[in-house]
């Protein structure tokens, strides 16, 4: 008998022991990507990159910014697929400020920031709608937006934008927000309610967390985070074009998946802002490969494709739900194929009579549930 128990005994301990150096490993493979590869691409470019790091880090500041809120936002298990939008939209804002001056334009880049998360914390948390379908929307909403703005020229803003632009300055504005995050994520209850919400939501909420308030709190913040880095971003150029903000939420998604950031929330198996920063400079190298002519169509095709798919998704599990958005859909393409008016007019009233729709059902709803 007691043999049994001695046996069972060392089985755990070395079950333990294989899933510990399993953790570790895991810990370890973000940073020995990042090396491996930094030493292929310098490799590739016959060292060249090595003196150029400080270029190569000038495209790193803005994502590392914006990835700490979307950072927290995973962590609950939630996803944001407009941060590229926010940056474009709280950059043009940064611009048009800048000329009254720089601490306003700062101020006015974060609330721009802080306003459009409020719109995605809004519908996600209190209308229960997808956080990938509400930030997709706003993402190609306010993409529309930012195309407008800068339809005749590019948005300029203030010459005195250009003297913040120093490599001493931006690196110092990137450490601060990363040591602020990582240490109100590490030693805080902030931090402990945001992996509790990840882990189980019914259960964090049962525990005393107020989640709905958290989540909300998390888009806001993400939203602050994202239009404080566009002014790092307008600092560079002056001015935003058309394409300010582009692909900036997939950048932010794969720094944060290959700096072991699980999609499905909880605590990461490192739980450390350091290793998203890593994450983001292995990201980095990859812009590129990325943009070229053979890879970029796939990417181009990746958000529509799994909007498509979770829509079909949604479709399965609530069709009257889906039907008011399809219908007003419907007869706005009808009207622009069979008129000269501009489809933007008639798509905004497609949203509108769609959220007018919805909101009727939803307190139609509650007063069902209530009675």
């Amino acid at each position: 008998m007691g043999s049994q128990v001695s046996a069972k005994t060392n089985d755990k301990e070395q079950q333990l022991k294989k899933a510990s150096k399993m953790a570790m490993v895991r810990a370890l493979l973000p940073i020995v990507g990042l090396v491996v590869i930094f030493l292929l691409f310098n490799v590739l470019t016959d060292f060249r990159m090595m003196g150029n790091m400080s270029l190569a880090f000038s495209q790193v500041y803005v994502t590392m910014i914006a990835a700490m809120g979307v950072f927290f936002i995973m962590t609950m298990g939630g996803l944001d697929f407009s941060q590229g939008s926010i940056l474009g939209i709280a950059s043009i804002v940064v611009c048009i400020l800048s000329k009254h001056g720089i601490a306003i334009a700062i101020l006015g880049g974060i609330a721009s920031g802080v306003i459009i998360g409020a719109i995605n914390g809004y519908f996600y948390v209190y209308r229960k709608i997808k956080s990938f379908i509400v930030t997709i929307c706003t993402m190609f909403l306010f993409r529309g937006f930012i195309k407008y703005m800068t339809t005749n020229a590019p948005v300029s803003g203030s010459a005195t934008l250009i003297n913040y632009d120093s490599t001493g300055f931006k690196v110092a504005c990137t450490v601060v927000v990363l040591v602020i995050g990582f240490i109100a994520f590490r030693y805080t209850k902030f931090g402990t309610y945001l992996k509790a919400i990840g882990a189980g939501e019914k259960a964090a909420m049962f525990s005393g967390i107020r989640t709905d308030r958290m989540k909300f709190l998390m888009y806001v913040l993400a939203g602050a985070l994202t239009g404080f880095a566009a002014f790092i971003n307008v600092i560079k150029v002056g001015s935003v074009t058309s394409s300010g903000g582009n692909q900036l939420e997939t950048q932010i998604l794969i720094a944060l998946v290959l700096g072991g950031m699980p999609i499905s929330g909880g605590a990461s198996v490192i739980t450390t802002v350091v290793i998203v920063a890593l994450g983001v400079v292995i990201a980095t190298p990859l812009a590129p490969v990325l943009e070229s002519p053979v890879i970029k169509p796939a990417f181009d095709y990746v958000v529509p494709a799994l909007f498509g798919g979770l829509v079909a998704q949604t479709v399965l599990k609530g069709k009257k739900q889906f039907l008011y958005f399809l219908v007003p859909l419907a007869i706005c393409l009808f009207f622009c194929y069979f008129t000269a008016v501009n489809s933007a007019y008639y798509m905004l009233i497609a949203i509108a009579v769609s959220v007018i729709i919805y909101v009727m059902d939803y307190k139609k709803e509650k007063q069902k549930e209530v009675k």
